[in-house]
């Protein structure tokens, strides 16, 4: 199975005193619009997700419905989980990916949870990435009692903005 992972853009600060509560911190303007230019990239590398998976919070949804647009996937068929927020552990995510049926997904979440996916994915035992806003990996996932995967690419959001162009 192909996961690909995509953190979300760049959102309004949480120290900001407009911020809303955690959940409800939205994209920024710049932030829609630099995601809007990676997810032109996913595009650009031919990603073609089956599903696509989303953390609940808002920023998450808003880029996984950036990407939805760029990919032609239909937004309502986005399905969200708990398993993408920032401090789920990774064996949660790996536990709802095995019961999908599709070759290829996009997980769309937050740090540090996306870095810590890769690394189990791996079998490490600390981060080996760290994705930036609306940053961009590819992992190549076997099935066996736990699932081991190996790094395909990452992509910094400014190589994604490049691809797309």
């Amino acid at each position: 199975m192909k996961v690909h992972l995509f953190r979300h853009g760049i959102a309004i600060d949480r120290n900001d005193p407009a911020s809303p509560p955690d959940e409800d911190r939205f994209l920024t303007p710049k932030g829609i619009t630099k995601t809007e230019a990676a997810a032109r990239g996913l595009r650009a590398l031919g990603i073609k997700p089956g599903i696509i998976l989303t953390s609940p919070l808002l920023r998450a949804v808003q880029t996984a419905e950036i990407a939805c647009n760029a990919l032609g996937y239909p937004v309502k068929k986005l399905r969200h989980t708990d398993a993408l927020k920032s401090e789920a552990k990774p064996a949660q995510l790996f536990d709802e990916l095995a019961k999908i049926k599709s070759d290829e997904v996009i997980c769309v979440g937050h740090a540090p949870n996306l870095d810590e996916v890769i690394a189990y994915a791996i079998g490490s035992h600390s981060a080996v990435t760290s994705l930036k806003k609306a940053g961009f990996a590819s992992l190549e996932i076997a099935d066996s009692p736990r699932p081991r995967g190996s790094i395909v690419a990452i992509y910094t959001p400014k190589a994604l903005r490049l691809l797309g162009e």
